[in-house]
């Protein structure tokens, strides 16, 4: 049976920068420009220099490499010129992602994504590829997946159709960034239904390709077949000479050097669902894969993260530290994605080298919990929100003194233990936080959030939690009350009971302070300066503490708050104010014309009534 042929042309997909293609529908015959679809296929084809000796395999120097001149042939009559996106641009779009670990959480939420079409579990695993045995990153989850229409943009810059309030990905730059930083290569194979038609697509994101041909445009290889029937038909939209220089370009420059192998990459998808492989992958400078597949077979880690703390002799407590996950998701991908979403999947899994990924919530497992709930100002005419805030002691303090807030958006989470009290201080220590700030926007790469003034509220609000609780609940660990001095009269030994204790804990806590844990001694041996807070002085007051600027700081911070919010109220009664003179006015205009009318009448009248 012959291939089916397609009205519109696509030799070669071109990534394009602009948002043109929002406009077509999931299931959309795909379309390009023909002046630059024939443009295209002449720069796919011709290779315009040889850069091999030239091409660097560690990321940070992956796009100094020389451009050649440019053999793009001159436009026809009545063509335009349209804007091109450099292959260099790949490279410096991915530098937003400063951690390979940022970029498999990309990768992750497209899959997460997926839940709402019928996803169960996304499968992260190394491969080894036959062509060059080298080890190759997979991710295959069983999705939607994406027809010829979806899987275009999903290699086009800058579109998404995710704008929900339950979606992750939102900038429509997610996959390009990830792939583009764990691996110079990528290929994605894809099985999806539109409207009663299957098909399964294939598409080559090659750096490789790009910077070898000498390509001054990003020019992406796809093709595409109809799998309604017995067997897969191409489907042309050009010609059948156009359909095989792209599948020409994918087995030459994919890790499948025959059609016959590219299909067998379809048996385990199953009727649905896409196949990411990322290929070439990165070294580091020593000339080492940036990650790790040897040292766990169960994991995958960051080599460099990894070796670090083992370089140098560590002590006992150095060792419990680095042992806790606040440290090892700096390193192990199955700890990161263990507390990567904060509420639980039901039906849905994430399974790394092939064991499922167990999800965890430190929440669980806070000594002292408390839930804070607080609704942030967003704003004249925003939909008011209430925000709560899990808080409480790390389980393993005091012997590791972790602390920070685990700051999540839309159940991802943004930053990993934040922490928001001062250095060198000890009040907050062993304070955990959870929360999920819908409210803010989080960066691009999603490992921080947009530095807006919603932002610095929060950071604000934060420290005040962190100090309410430290105030209430600190005696419970062992630690004295900020508020506290010891009686500076009688110049008593700390062995005394703590006077004016109970009025701040109640009166079950007075006791001699010699009977208090031990593990107060050890938070002045285990790094924490913040003696002032935990240990009274025997010489008075003193100096002011850094922790009693801070407060001080965050009072004025919150004073602040409230004088704008009542500046905003007088605004708007001044506007109101205004509004209301502005419509008198108009009313005293009128009544002048309307008194102005009648005296003229008047006048008139007698004027007549003599005539």
């Amino acid at each position: 049976m012959p291939p089916k042929v397609e009205k519109e042309p696509a030799k070669v997909i071109e990534v394009d920068i602009s948002d043109d293609e929002a406009n077509d529908g999931v299931g959309a015959t795909p379309s390009n420009n023909k002046t630059t679809s024939q443009q295209q296929s002449s720069v796919a084809l011709t290779p315009v220099s040889s850069n091999k000796n030239l091409v660097s395999q560690s990321f940070w120097k992956a796009g100094a490499y020389d451009v050649g001149p440019t053999t793009r042939p001159p436009l026809d009559h009545g063509q335009l010129e349209h804007a091109r996106v450099h292959p260099k641009f790949l490279h410096s779009n991915a530098t937003s992602h400063k951690w390979a670990f940022g970029a498999i959480a990309e990768l992750l939420d497209n899959a997460v994504d997926e839940i709402h079409n019928g996803a169960t579990f996304v499968k992260v695993d190394k491969i080894d590829i036959m062509k060059d045995n080298s080890p190759a990153l997979l991710f295959q989850d069983d999705g939607g997946g994406m027809d010829p229409a979806r899987i275009r943009k999903c290699m086009s810059l800058g579109y998404s159709s995710k704008k929900s309030n339950t979606t992750i990905g939102q900038y429509g730059n997610g996959f390009k960034t990830s792939t583009m930083r764990l691996g110079a290569d990528v290929i994605v194979l894809s099985r999806a239904t539109s409207a009663s038609r299957a098909t399964q697509s294939v598409g080559l994101l090659s750096y490789t390709f790009l910077r070898r041909t000498g390509q001054d445009d990003v020019i992406v290889p796809m093709i595409d077949y109809d799998v309604s029937g017995n067997w897969a038909e191409p489907i042309i939209y050009g010609s059948q000479d156009d359909w095989s220089a792209n599948l020409k370009i994918i087995l030459e420059w994919s890790p499948f050097p025959s059609k016959e192998e590219l299909m067998l990459q379809f048996e385990d998808i199953g009727p649905h669902g896409t196949k990411i492989i990322i290929y070439n992958l990165w070294l580091n400078d020593e000339g080492i894969y940036e990650l790790s597949f040897d040292d766990d077979d169960e994991d995958i880690r960051l080599r460099d993260e990894a070796s670090r703390g083992s370089l140098t002799k560590l002590n006992k407590k150095a060792v419990e530290l680095q042992s806790h996950i606040s440290y090892r998701i700096r390193y192990s991908l199955r700890d990161y994605v263990s507390i990567l979403y904060l509420r639980k999947f039901i039906n849905f899994s994430i399974v790394l080298r092939g064991k499922p990924v167990q999800q965890f919530n430190i929440a669980d497992e806070l000594q002292h919990s408390n839930v804070v709930s607080y609704k942030p100002q967003l704003g004249i005419g925003t939909k008011e929100v209430t925000v709560e805030t899990t808080i409480g002691f790390a389980k393993e303090f005091p012997s590791i003194p972790v602390c920070g807030f685990n700051v999540y958006h839309k159940n991802r989470l943004i930053r990993p233990f934040w922490k928001v009290s001062a250095d060198g201080s000890s009040k907050g220590s062993g304070v955990i936080g959870v929360l999920e700030a819908n409210f803010i926007e989080p960066a691009h790469d999603k490992q921080d959030f947009e530095r807006s003034s919603l932002f610095i509220r929060l950071e604000a609000r934060l420290k005040q939690i962190l100090n309410d609780y430290w105030k209430g609940h600190c005696h419970l660990m062992g630690y004295q009350p900020p508020n506290f001095r010891s009686h500076h009269a009688q110049k008593e030994p700390l062995v005394q009971p703590l006077i004016g204790l109970a009025a701040n804990v109640g009166q079950e806590v007075v006791q001699p302070l010699v009977s208090l844990p031990a593990n107060i001694g050890q938070g002045l041996s285990n790094g924490h300066t913040g003696s002032y807070d935990q240990l009274a002085s025997m010489d008075g007051p003193g100096p002011i503490s850094v922790d009693q600027i801070c407060e001080e700081n965050i009072q004025l911070f919150m004073r602040c708050e409230e004088h704008m919010q009542k500046e905003n109220e007088l605004k708007q009664m001044i506007e109101g104010l205004e509004k209301e003179l502005k419509e008198a006015k108009m009313k005293r205009d009128q009544l002048s014309l309307y008194l102005e009318t009648r005296k003229k009448q008047k006048i008139v009248e007698p004027q007549s009534g003599d005539v």
